[in-house]
């Protein structure tokens, strides 16, 4: 019953806002409405949530999907399920005038059930470095947060500039295992944001192909030979111990044998949010230490 109620106050308040919206196009081609001035945003992925906080709105966040951790404020907002398990009764619950989705993961029943109930979702679809620097432009916009945006992306294409000027001419492109799964081995394709980071950084992806997410096997592995391997975790020294040991017995593979083995923070390569520069200037520096001197560092 109470979310009965609630759905009929929300429907009041978006009413009474209609003469102050306007209308978008979000990144997967709908037509949106939403208000001139979101005062009550929820968040339906982590990257998403890390936008918002990086322009400058994470004051207007009312709720934000699980594994929404960065910044620490974002820990701390009510959850909303996961982001390809959206509660859409947390979310109508919290009455919020605009919910900002992406495209990889979310839902699309639960994204249409809030455009009938009259809640507008705006969808970001962030594919690699450029489009999530393209969302960050988006985002300022519907937020009114453009001149905090424009900072940013100045920002983040100087950084990725850096890197790849730091990078010309490289005669060599070491060929890069990417493992974001434990049990099963999962790699990433050419079509995902992971791949693209590893080429920007001056590698090769090792897994190419149409499946962006493949699951490989050690086998396959010892028959790719890759001069790289890395790995995302959680990452505490107990745990990198644990994931580089599994490798030892592979000492055939170039990557065990010259010890070139890295275990990073999965939240920084796993998401696609600003933080993917951090992901690249990383990558860049283990693919290509010759051109990352450690006095840089």
């Amino acid at each position: 019953m109470k979310y009965k109620i609630s759905i009929l106050l929300l429907l009041a308040i978006i009413t009474s806002l209609m003469a102050m919206a306007k209308t978008v196009t979000d990144e997967a081609g709908r037509r949106v409405n939403i208000p001139d001035n979101p005062v009550r945003v929820v968040s339906l992925a982590p990257s998403v949530t890390e936008i918002i906080f990086e322009v400058g709105y994470g004051h207007r966040l009312v709720g934000a999907t699980q594994y929404s951790n960065y910044p620490p404020l974002a820990d701390k907002l009510p959850k909303v399920g996961t982001y390809v398990h959206l509660d859409l009764e947390r979310i109508v619950a919290l009455q919020p005038d605009l919910c900002i989705g992406i495209q990889d993961g979310n839902t699309y029943s639960v994204v249409n059930r809030l455009d009938r109930l009259g809640i507008p979702v705006y969808i970001i679809n962030p594919q690699n470095i450029a489009s999530v620097i393209n969302s960050v432009d988006k985002m300022g916009q519907i937020l009114n947060q453009t001149s905090k945006s424009q900072k940013i992306i100045k920002g983040l294409n100087q950084r990725v500039n850096a890197v790849t000027e730091r990078l010309f001419g490289i005669q060599h492109r070491p060929d890069v295992f990417f493992q974001i799964g434990i049990s099963p081995m999962i790699s990433v394709g050419t079509s995902t944001f992971i791949s693209d980071l590893i080429v920007t950084a001056g590698g090769n992806n090792a897994t190419p192909g149409p499946n962006p997410y493949p699951k490989i096997s050690r086998e396959e592995i010892l028959h790719l030979q890759p001069d790289i391997i890395i790995m995302t975790s959680m990452v505490d020294e107990d745990n990198v111990k644990q994931l580089k040991a599994r490798w030892k017995p592979w000492h055939q593979i170039p990557a065990v044998k010259n010890n070139r083995i890295y275990v990073l923070n999965a939240d920084v390569f796993n998401r696609p949010s600003t933080r993917l520069v951090n992901g690249l200037e990383i990558l860049a520096r283990l693919i290509h230490p010759d051109r990352f001197p450690a006095v840089d560092q």
